[in-house]
């Protein structure tokens, strides 16, 4: 078989190579008392799609910095209690059409699907950082001297608060909530189970947003990661802050919040991933404590899995 990483065994073994800051645990903590002290007032209106089985709402409510938040919410007829799965979408998209979302309350889960602040879709992005905001959210804030400012501390946290908003409504079942996600999906999810601990499944199918320096290191810093090489080919060119860069992105890396997962996590990954390197991938799963388990299609990339999604269906809905 073609490698285009680390051969599987290594990959079981690998540990990651981009820093973790010495302050990353009271970065989250306080990342994390912030959000406590926001009010999500969350508002459910109608949102005028009419579908055997389901009811459907715009769902908005508010997180970090005052930003109101959308998503798309989808329940089952009836008082409940529904277990619930959260949704989230890839670089640069939104939560998409309302149809293909109509099978989990069809089979009895309510279903969040949130816009990504500042991507595709409805949510505010109020902003307000010092640097560049070209190419991407991965460098945003990378330039502010406030660490906080980072665009993904704040995405990571609008999922945190759209579980604790979804866990609050009457008809859920709060200890039956899972999440999902595909690319920058599949790294929210991640995110949302490592900051929200009530979470009880997580599947990320090849998940972004982990490992920076080894998506630099294989060279890979293009496609999805292309601001990598942007910022530096602009604001760095003699890569004077290389480790200064990389230790400061490590606080939004999805291997270093994968111990606080409590969830069993059903990871999916290609071994042909040149968009999301499967060794960037790995370096999150691995250091996933709880539960887990990795379903592997050798000769596929950055693209749909066969299987994939009637995989995640059934784990995510399963008792």
């Amino acid at each position: 078989m073609p490698l285009l990483d680390l051969p599987l065994p290594e990959l079981r073994r690998y540990a990651g190579r981009n820093p973790r800051p010495v302050d990353f645990d009271s970065y989250w903590a306080r990342a994390l008392g912030e959000l406590e002290r926001v009010d999500p007032a969350p508002l459910l209106t109608p949102a005028g799609i009419e579908a055997n089985g389901a009811r459907c709402f715009d769902l908005w409510f508010t997180s970090i910095g005052g930003a109101r938040i959308y998503a798309k919410y989808l329940r089952p007829p009836g008082p409940g209690p529904f277990p619930a799965v959260l949704q989230f979408h890839g670089y640069s998209g939104n939560s998409g059409d309302w149809f293909d979302k109509l099978g989990w309350p069809a089979a009895g889960i309510a279903c969040a699907v949130m816009d990504v602040r500042g991507q595709g879709g409805k949510s505010e992005d109020p902003g307000g950082v010092r640097g560049t905001t070209l190419r991407g959210h991965i460098v945003r804030g990378l330039d502010d001297p406030d660490p906080d400012k980072l665009a993904y501390r704040q995405i990571f946290l609008d999922t945190a608060q759209l579980a604790r908003v979804v866990m609050g409504f009457a008809e859920v079942d709060a200890g039956r909530i899972g999440c999902w996600g595909q690319s920058q999906g599949g790294a929210l999810a991640l995110a949302c189970a490592a900051l929200e601990p009530r979470i009880r499944r997580c599947a990320p199918v090849f998940p972004f947003l982990c490992d920076y320096r080894r998506v630099w290191e294989m060279d890979q810093a293009k496609d999805a990661y292309f601001e990598l090489s942007y910022f530096f080919r602009m604001f760095d060119p003699r890569h004077e802050r290389e480790e200064e860069v990389f230790t400061k992105l490590g606080y939004i890396d999805c291997q270093h919040l994968a111990p606080r997962i409590k969830a069993e996590v059903l990871m999916f990954t290609g071994l042909m991933d040149a968009i999301c390197p499967p060794s960037t991938q790995f370096s999150a799963f691995n250091k996933v404590t709880s539960n887990k388990d990795v379903i592997i299609y050798p000769d596929y990339g950055h693209e749909l899995l066969p299987g994939s999604l009637d995989r995640v269906f059934a784990f995510l809905g399963g008792p």
